[in-house]
C-alpha cells in the first residue's frame, strides 16, 4: 500500500466537496468557489486536478457508478434480488441518486464509448444477452429494454418524491418495506429468477 501524500489528500477533500456540491445544486448550479472553501483550498488547486467543473461532476459521477456497482452487483438470473438491492442502495443514498439525476437533466449530449455510463450500461447489457443465450432470461425480450425497465421501477420511488409522499398518507401500508416489496414484485413478475435444477 502506497502513503497518500497531502497532494492525495486535497484532492479526496476536493471529490469528497464536490459530490456534496453537485448533488444539492446539479452541475450548473455548483460553484468550484464552494466546492473549493468546503475543500479547504483554492479555486486554482480544484482546476489543476481538474479542468473544468464538468470535468470534476464526470469523475464524481463515475465513482459513484463504480460504488453503486459494487453495492448492488447486477445479477441476471435474478433481476428481482438485484431490484431490492438498488431500492435499498438509493432509499439509504438519496443523494447518491440526485448526483447521477443531475447529470441526466443537464447534460443533453448523449454519452460517449469513454463515459463511466456508458461503459457501466454496456456491462449489464452483456451480462444480460448472456443471462438469455444460457436460458435464464426469455429471449423475447430485447436487452435494452429489461435494462430500462428494471432501472425505472427500482428508482421509482426516490426518483418521485410526491408519489412517495402520497404514498405516507394513502398507501394501505405506508413502510418502506411495502414499497420495496412491490417493487421486487413487479420485476418479478416481468422477469422471473431463473429456476435453478
Amino acid at each position: 500500500m502506497t502513503d497518500r501524500g497531502p497532494a492525495d489528500s486535497t484532492r479526496d477533500r476536493i471529490v469528497t466537496a464536490a459530490k456534496a456540491e453537485f448533488s444539492r445544486h446539479g452541475i450548473a448550479g455548483a460553484r468550484v468557489d464552494r466546492i473549493a472553501k468546503e475543500a479547504r483550498t483554492s479555486k486554482e488547486r480544484v482546476y489543476a486536478y481538474f479542468r473544468s467543473k464538468e470535468a470534476l461532476y464526470a469523475f464524481v459521477a463515475g465513482q459513484e457508478l463504480t460504488v453503486m456497482a459494487e453495492a448492488t452487483r447486477m445479477d441476471p438470473t435474478d433481476l428481482p434480488g438485484y431490484a431490492g438491492r438498488v431500492f435499498d442502495y438509493f432509499i439509504g443514498n438519496p443523494e447518491h441518486y440526485r448526483l447521477l439525476a443531475w447529470g441526466r437533466l443537464e447534460l443533453s449530449e448523449a454519452p460517449d464509448a469513454e463515459s463511466p455510463t456508458w461503459a457501466a450500461m454496456t456491462r449489464k447489457l452483456e451480462q444480460l444477452r448472456d443471462a438469455q443465450r444460457a436460458g435464464h432470461l426469455d429471449p423475447a425480450w430485447d436487452p435494452v429494454d429489461i435494462l430500462s425497465l428494471v432501472s425505472q421501477i427500482t428508482m421509482s420511488w426516490v426518483g418521485q418524491p410526491e408519489v412517495a409522499h402520497l404514498s405516507a398518507r394513502q398507501a394501505r401500508d405506508p413502510g418502506t418495506e411495502a414499497r420495496r416489496a412491490a417493487v421486487v414484485k413487479a420485476v418479478r413478475l416481468l422477469f422471473p429468477p431463473a429456476r435453478t435444477p
